[in-house]
């Protein structure tokens, strides 16, 4: 038990020395888009998934990071992650390149920085192509998500 919760408090470590280097403005690094977000992180996830459901997409999961930590004793700053998609688009991509199975289905992140500023993060519509050699016409499928995303935290 000692080492599951010292190996937790290090992944917790981990998690927010990224928040905190990723902190500060939007971009787009290793593949990975952070935006800010106007609402709280529970309100930006609840956006996300209507968005997500309103064009046919499926919840698969909603993972409270921040919750999780304080059933164990430990404290974070609100942190959720959203997984969804549609297995109708999703299974053309690993069909194509059975490795997209890691990077699939989408995940949406919203997290508060040590400052209260709420942000979201997601993959790069290219990482899979760029990841797994997708071609252009399937990556080019996930475009839209994207778009989708960053307005539903407009």
């Amino acid at each position: 038990m000692k080492f599951a919760n010292e190996l937790l408090k290090g992944l917790l470590w981990t998690s927010v020395a990224v928040a905190s280097l990723s902190a500060g403005t939007a971009h787009a690094g290793g593949n990975l888009v952070t935006k800010p977000s106007k609402y709280s992180v529970q309100d930006t996830i609840d956006r996300i998934e209507k968005a997500v459901t309103a064009k046919g997409m499926k919840i698969f999961a909603r993972i409270d990071h921040s919750g999780e930590a304080k059933s164990v004793g430990l404290e974070m700053k609100p942190t959720v992650l959203l997984i969804f998609g549609n297995p109708k688009g999703g299974t053309a991509l690993m069909v194509a390149r059975p490795t997209a199975a890691i990077d699939l289905p989408m995940k949406a992140l919203a997290w508060e920085d040590q400052e209260g500023k709420v942000w979201l993060t997601y993959n790069a519509p290219d990482l899979l192509q760029e990841r797994h050699g997708l071609p252009a016409e399937l990556a080019a499928r996930l475009e839209p998500v994207g778009k989708l995303l960053e307005k539903a935290v407009e």
